[in-house]
């Protein structure tokens, strides 16, 4: 057990999560390699003969494959071309005793990840092994971080913050259902935090060390996100991954699924039903392992009642819903919202963080905030960069809507009485939330002759 941990240690982690299939007609060339990746790998199978691969690959998707050039019937070439047109998205390793500049050529044209001469020392084809598998994920990674630098909404991050009954709520519903494969549906007006709400429930599941792909529906263009999701076989064989393929293994989150193409409606409900998919243009379906998460701040029920939506997908993710409350909502929340922001804006732009005082809270406290957490965060990036707080929300403008400015032990027992309210006079309950002991609260309340 110690030695084939010293082994994984030796090639990394990517080798040993990898599932490889080894093609020869040679058993005894088949049974070095598996004897040699096995300790290593998370899976290893055999293939005696191109058809028998094929056959395997219908059923099963592998991070490698490790073929032999010369069997019976075609070359491994020939076998690697012919599967690219019908859709194979894995890497191969050439293995070969004939080295001419020709193979070479049509090897690299193909995209074979490596080319490796007989005879090798096992050392010559783990190492082989070890680098087309890190040059694999490290495409991916760097694939994934442009989708995200890219996308829309990349300020989710962070915590689910706040204490405000209807966040603890939510933050409960997320452990719960974080060790399940439920799809969840999270619901809500823009800004709400439904991203970062799902981000929480995948740090939390057991795929938090793998990729969490977020999606915005709406922002691709419908006659690209068919492309996008699923990937690509072209005329030219040539492969494109898509992105349900990238966040294989762990979490794919697709927001605006509203705004998602019918004809992609129905192929996304065979995803859901079947885990497998077939990329654009391919003709071979590929196994699947994902955990999938939804958003939308539209009325799904209703979009299915004009036609907009299919029902039997509505009905496949809605499992369980999770409605995240708007800002307006969770009052309580905004000091430490307000507070959080303030710091990481100061500290991200090098600048010098404001002052958040009792007026200032106040204000924040009775605005509306109709683009709700998103809102906010803007205006404390914003107040950050210009060097001050606008007039409206700072201690020398008028307070909209409502009377002078209150001191702060008024702005606090508002602020507790609010809550008291919440917890239907609870003070246990009340202390709970607010982060302080229930003599605080018993005594607030004496002082203020409750």
């Amino acid at each position: 057990m110690m030695q084939n941990s010293a082994a994984r240690d030796e090639y990394g982690e990517n080798m040993a999560a990898a599932s490889i299939l080894v093609i020869d007609d040679e058993p005894g060339m088949r049974n070095f390699l598996t004897k040699i990746l096995m300790p290593r790998c998370k899976r290893v199978e055999q293939a005696a003969s191109a058809i028998e691969a094929s056959a395997i690959l219908d059923q099963a998707h592998f991070d490698l494959i490790i073929l032999d050039n010369i069997m019976p019937g075609k070359t491994g070439l020939e076998w690697v071309q012919e599967q690219r047109r019908v859709g194979l998205f894995a890497d191969t390793i050439l293995v070969t005793a004939y080295a001419d500049l020709e193979t070479a050529i049509q090897a690299l044209r193909l995209g074979v990840a490596d080319f490796v001469l007989k005879p090798f020392r096992a050392n010559q084809i783990l190492n082989s092994v070890a680098r087309a598998l890190d040059r694999k994920y490290l495409r991916r990674e760097n694939y994934l971080l442009k989708h995200e630098l890219s996308a829309e909404g990349t300020a989710a991050r962070g915590r689910l913050l706040g204490k405000s009954a209807a966040i603890c709520q939510a933050r409960e519903m997320l452990t719960r259902l974080a060790p399940l494969p439920t799809p969840v549906l999270f619901t809500g007006a823009s800004g709400t935090g439904k991203e970062i709400a799902a981000r929480t429930l995948h740090a939390q599941s057991e795929r938090a060390a793998m990729p969490f792909v977020a999606v915005n529906c709406a922002a691709i263009a419908p006659d690209r996100i068919a492309h996008e999701l699923f990937g690509l076989v072209d005329e030219q064989d040539r492969r494109k991954d898509g992105l349900f393929l990238h966040a294989d293994g762990g979490t794919l989150f697709l927001d605006e699924v509203a705004q998602m193409p019918e004809q992609v409606q129905a192929a996304l409900l065979r995803v859901l039903e079947d885990q497998r998919i077939r990329p654009v243009g391919a003709e071979r379906d590929i196994p699947l392992n994902l955990r999938f998460l939804f958003a939308t701040n539209a009325d799904l029920q209703q979009a299915v009642a004009t036609g907009r939506f299919r029902a039997d997908l509505y009905h496949r993710i809605n499992v369980v819903e999770i409605a995240m409350p708007l800002l307006r909502e969770r009052v309580e929340d905004i000091v430490e919202l307000a507070a959080l922001f303030m710091e990481q804006f100061a500290t991200r732009l090098g600048m010098p963080a404001l002052e958040l005082n009792e007026e200032t809270l106040l204000k924040f406290s009775r605005y509306d905030w109709p683009g709700n957490v998103r809102e906010l965060r803007n205006l404390i990036e914003r107040s950050v960069i210009l060097g001050e707080i606008p007039e409206e929300f700072s201690g020398t403008g008028a307070i909209t809507g409502s009377a002078a400015i209150e001191t702060l032990d008024l702005v606090t027992q508002r602020h507790i009485m609010h809550v008291l309210d919440a917890c239907e006079g609870n003070r246990a309950e009340a202390a709970r939330r607010l982060g302080v002991s229930r003599k605080t609260v018993d005594r607030k309340c004496a002082s203020w002759g409750f």
